[in-house]
């Protein structure tokens, strides 16, 4: 078979099986709806590659190229909150490009960090892209990361329109959203597996080519530069750090208990039936004694 028309297939019935996807059940309730949208330029500033982002005051666009990628970071940074944005990928080939929107405060606790994490790891044509949510707590002392990773296939093409990626940070759990459908809930069960420290809202693209696809296997090829990664809808609401102890984050259910409902559950546990393809508790690699939460 021809390589071209081999491609050709690979994609079709790619965005065929695409199609095919059921989406999840309602889980009956927007925790975003209790968020107002901001304008990019209230909350962020360019970080790094400010020739490779272009922004106004709804949306930011942002690329890689061979000579650099681009970031972009919060003016404040938060004790907790309600963090997400609007985000469309790249079609086509992108192995090795992170695509991100994450939490951290790596550069105050560098070696020692805490992080958040929403990651779209590039792909090839005829694969799906994966979306990987991560919690590191004080996450890579001496060089040694301690990953919690777990990651998703989604019921949608993310290159075809934007779709809404958030993350609830209180000081109980970490709740991963994907058009407000709960996919992950990481809970405080104690003080040493649970991020607690300010952190500072980010965006980003980059290489990394020697992890990011299939464990290093595909890199990153410039001959489909630039790699484009687009950022609107920002919605933020968020104690920040230093702020009045009396501040609470937006809460992630209509009962306002601090729990997702049991709508809520169901359609998270149909996501993580149908859509996980990794999770680092179930990793007969992973050493568990560094990772008890588990």
């Amino acid at each position: 078979m021809a390589p071209i028309f081999s491609l050709f297939l690979s994609i079709v019935m790619l965005s065929w099986s695409i199609a095919q996807g059921q989406g999840p059940p309602s889980p009956g309730y927007s925790p975003s709806t209790s968020v107002r949208t901001v304008k990019f330029d209230q909350v962020f500033r360019n970080l790094w590659g400010p020739q490779h982002q272009r922004a106004d005051q709804d949306s930011i666009t942002i690329w890689l190229d061979k000579t650099s990628g681009s970031g972009f970071k919060s003016i404040q940074p938060y004790q907790s909150g309600y963090f997400g944005a609007a985000m469309k990928l790249q079609p086509g080939y992108t192995a090795g490009v992170i695509t991100s929107f994450y939490l951290s405060n790596n550069e105050d606790h560098p070696g020692n960090h805490d992080e958040i994490d929403i990651e779209f790891l590039g792909t090839t044509p005829d694969e799906l892209y994966t979306l990987q949510t991560n919690v590191y707590i004080k996450g890579s002392g001496d060089g040694n990361i301690i990953g919690r990773e777990m990651k998703f296939h989604l019921w949608f093409d993310p290159t075809q329109d934007f779709h809404n990626y958030a993350a609830l940070w209180t000081p109980s759990e970490i709740i991963f959203f994907v058009d407000d459908v709960p996919i992950r809930r990481y809970t405080r069960k104690s003080e040493a597996t649970f991020p607690t420290r300010p952190m500072w809202v980010y965006g980003s693209i980059w290489d990394a080519s020697t992890w990011a696809t299939d464990n290093g296997r595909y890199k990153a090829n410039y001959n489909y530069q630039p790699f484009v990664g687009k950022y609107t809808n920002f919605k933020i609401s968020g104690c920040i750090a230093g702020g009045p102890a009396s501040c609470r984050p937006p809460s992630v259910s209509p009962s306002d208990t601090g729990s997702l409902s049991q709508q809520q559950l169901t359609a998270m546990n149909w996501v993580q039936r149908n859509y996980l393809v990794y999770d680092y508790c179930q990793d007969p690699k992973r050493d568990h004694g560094q990772i008890p939460e588990c």
